[in-house]
């Protein structure tokens, strides 16, 4: 049984979904990604991860806001182990 790829994301409501990861027995689940705004679900989340009229409202981003964000902030490098 597949299970059929959403068309837009819940959270940003764009249409740059793709497949990331799918379970190892078929069609038990899969993993899919928004490359616009990063939101990642799994296919057996509940309707309010899942469907982007159900998603709460604030929780959702407008991808025309991205320009306005005055910096992302960088990831810092690891510390050296302690071991």
């Amino acid at each position: 049984m597949a299970i059929s790829s959403p068309s837009i994301c819940p959270r940003c409501r764009s249409a740059t979904i793709k497949t990331r990861s799918t379970s190892p027995v078929a069609g038990v689940w899969t993993v899919f990604g928004c490359d616009t705004c990063f939101y990642t679900w799994r296919s057996t989340e509940p309707d309010e991860n899942t469907d982007p009229d159900k998603y709460p409202a604030v929780f959702r981003l407008d991808p025309a806001d991205f320009a306005k964000v005055p910096e992302i902030p960088t990831i810092p490098p690891l510390r050296k182990s302690q071991t």
